[in-house]
């Protein structure tokens, strides 16, 4: 195939060569619609240590698009979104997770996307459970199209599980912190860290319902949902500090968080039933983030 990519979807992994098979089979049949644009697939093997290489070299040779494999051994996704974002081709660069599949119109839907949204853009998609049996976390089921305000934090607006963005926005906002995301030192928020230096940048944050993926990512414990959502919160906190001195709106963004405590008393969340005061759990693991990244020594006015 000679032209160009229109979309180059980037999916990052790890020793996921039993569950690949549900996400690639996806990538297959969604090329397949008729009025799919060109599209290539960049797949970051990070580190793998089971059969992935293997499992992704076979379905490499199977594919009709050009499947590039690149691989980062130093273990963190920011690290290999970092990698992938290096070798895409295309004007469109969509982000998915290894624990997803696509629905059989997401190349059409997402290139139609934005054919209708002014660049640079950044725009994150529907994201459904795959699975009932999964709690109900890390989805985002809003049916109608969104705008990010810019004094909005954007953690949740949009997620990497789903996100694309137009080609020039990694060249305005720079790659992706490594300090924050899965392998890193804080686990989590190395999508909103992205989300918010391009909203210093002046790019919108959009949200379109009309691309999709089913997110199979196998929670069913409260345990489980509890320590996720603590990981979030300390690596939001995290971001709080490295921007407290550099972003204004870092200091709003507290004083929401302390806003919100009085609901605790007077409109508790009932959605996350491991968490009692979800507002004040909320807010001391925020804390903690911001506790942990200013006693690492980390400047606060660094990338």
């Amino acid at each position: 195939m000679t032209d160009a990519p229109v979309v180059s979807l980037l999916v990052c992994t790890r020793n996921r060569a039993d569950a690949l098979g549900r996400l690639l089979r996806s990538i297959t049949r969604a090329d397949t619609h008729r009025d799919a644009p060109t599209i290539e697939v960049v797949i970051v093997d990070n580190g793998s240590t089971d059969a992935t290489p293997a499992r992704l070299r076979q379905w490499q040779a199977q594919q009709p698009f050009p499947v590039r494999l690149i691989d980062e051994p130093r273990p963190g996704l920011a690290r290999a979104r970092n990698a992938g974002l290096a070798a895409v081709r295309g004007s469109i660069v969509a982000m998915t997770d290894d624990d997803c599949d696509l629905h059989p119109d997401y190349f059409v839907a997402l290139a139609r996307c934005f054919t209708e949204t002014p660049r640079p853009a950044i725009v994150g998609g529907r994201i459904l459970p795959g699975d009932p049996a999964d709690l109900p976390i890390t989805v985002k089921l809003e049916d109608h199209p969104m705008i990010a305000p810019p004094d909005q934090f954007p953690g949740g607006f949009v997620m990497g599980a789903n996100l694309a963005m137009t080609a020039d926005v990694p060249r305005r906002v720079g790659p992706f912190d490594e300090r924050f995301g899965a392998g890193a030192r804080f686990g989590a928020a190395e999508d909103t860290d992205f989300l918010l230096r391009a909203q210093a940048a002046g790019i919108t944050l959009h949200y379109d319902p009309r691309f999709v993926v089913d997110h199979h990512h196998g929670r069913r414990h409260l345990a489980e949902e509890r320590a996720l959502l603590a990981g979030y919160s300390i690596g939001d906190g995290a971001l709080y500090a490295k921007f407290l001195f550099r972003d204004r709106r870092i200091v709003s963004f507290l004083l929401r968080d302390l806003r919100l405590l009085w609901l605790d008393v007077t409109r508790p969340v009932r959605a996350h039933p491991s968490i009692r005061a979800f507002y004040l759990f909320v807010l001391r693991h925020k804390l903690i983030g911001m506790a942990a990244y200013l006693r690492r020594g980390h400047m606060p006015a660094g990338r």
